[in-house]
């Protein structure tokens, strides 16, 4: 599919992330007015409370969109968001009819703070990428145990916190937990000191279901995605992980880019799954490209300084689909909602250049990564900026989702000294 063309110049640019074939959907704010729903094009936002005010949106008989959240729309289903993206197309292509009323309600994305594109009703987090968990394990348990025996079956997951999910551009604080080294007698009370990112997709639930659903159904029920940042507390998880999994290790913060990028957007780069090494069981089976060819990156920028990129890698290395692990998720009757978040897992690739996650590109922290600027990072240090970018390119026109980053402050003083 090649480049639409927008009667907005600077959306035909094709190296700009919001082409009319992108149209991600989020929240912005201007000055001190309330936040609202806008659709990117280009360098602009369009107002949606604004175009459906004055009736050029009219989606139904009742405001979707005097709320600053994207859930009222989701709930509305796969019919109204196709005839959404439909208007939204009409109203900004090249010769448009309309194009003076559309006019009035762009907004410059330079002057537009961007907040929490909807609300996260529930998080999971998944443990989905396979040369991340070949590396994880081989490190903790040698490369003859390094997959669990469950992994080429399922895929492995734990639920999250959805009151940590932030937005891009949220400043992250070093955690505070129980810490206790291999020769340690006892644990101790301390802020993290192996603290990492994991670059990974988040899935957003944009139909509710209630019992098991099939994997078609489940790709059906994905509204759209966004790049995610699993923070992670790797001494806390050492210590608390055994034997229900990430807990505390977890809950600090989730970030996500600002723009949700709908699958419409995404339909072009559709892609298969790796090759399956075991047959997984019926009602997990691949039902076609599940997978997105979506380039991404990680860079490094300490405070005052220029960023490095630490790590590049490809969403098509997933070895399950977002549509499976949802689907896995309802196979004991839970019900999935409106706005649930679920995240990849973290995504790596074969080569040393291509791992997600600072433990990984560390090697556990024997190998430190050295930037750009002479320093080296075995994990974080404070006030480090992590950003993930990602990007689909086509035919002319590239599809990005908006920087994902999060800057690390140093810990708080004992928060427990009163």
């Amino acid at each position: 599919m090649p480049l639409k063309k927008s009667w907005i110049d600077s959306a035909n640019d094709p190296a700009h992330p919001f082409p009319l074939n992108n149209l991600p959907y989020g929240v912005f704010s201007i000055g001190e007015n309330e936040p609202r729903c806008g659709v990117a094009i280009g360098d602009m936002i369009l107002d949606m409370a604004a175009a459906e005010e004055t009736g050029l949106i009219a989606l139904a008989d009742y405001p979707l969109f005097d709320v600053p959240f994207w859930n009222d729309l989701m709930a509305e289903g796969p019919a109204v968001w196709a005839a959404l993206r439909a208007r939204l197309t009409d109203l900004l292509a090249d010769g448009a009819e309309e194009r003076e009323a559309v006019e009035d309600l762009l907004v410059p994305m330079a002057d537009a703070t961007l907040h929490m594109p909807f609300m996260v009703s529930e998080y999971t987090d998944f443990y989905a990428g396979k040369h991340h968990a070949t590396n994880i394990g081989t490190m903790f348990r040698g490369a003859e145990n390094a997959l669990p025996p469950n992994w080429l079956h399922i895929p492995i997951g734990y639920n999250g916190r959805a009151s940590s999910v932030y937005v891009s551009g949220t400043e992250i604080r070093r955690p505070w937990g129980q810490l206790k080294g291999p020769d340690d007698d006892k644990p101790r009370f301390a802020p993290c000191a192996r603290f990492d990112l994991e670059l990974e997709m988040g899935a957003i639930v944009g139909t509710d279901s209630a019992g098991p659903i099939t994997v078609q159904e489940a790709d059906d029920n994905i509204f759209g995605y966004v790049l995610l940042n699993d923070w992670s507390a790797r001494d806390i998880q050492a210590w608390e992980y055994q034997p229900l999994g990430p807990f505390q290790a977890k809950a600090t913060a989730t970030t996500i880019s600002p723009w949700i990028v709908t699958k419409p957007a995404l339909e072009p780069f559709r892609t298969d799954t790796p090759e399956r090494e075991v047959e997984l069981l019926d009602h997990l089976k691949d039902c076609g490209p599940m997978l997105y060819d979506i380039e991404l990156e990680v860079t490094l920028a300490p405070e005052g300084k220029s960023e490095t990129t630490i790590a590049r890698t490809n969403y098509k290395e997933m070895y399950y689909s977002s549509a499976q692990q949802l689907a896995h998720h309802t196979t004991a009757g839970s019900p999935m909602y409106v706005g649930d978040l679920l995240g990849s897992g973290t995504i790596s690739g074969p080569g040393k250049t291509e791992r997600g996650s600072l433990i990984e590109l560390s090697w556990g922290g024997k190998e430190p990564v050295t930037l750009d600027s002479g320093e080296t990072r075995s994990f974080l240090e404070d006030n480090d900026t992590l950003t993930l970018r990602g990007a689909a390119r086509g035919d002319g026109y590239t599809i990005g989702f908006g920087d994902c980053t999060g800057k690390l402050l140093p810990a708080l003083d004992d928060p427990y000294k009163r």
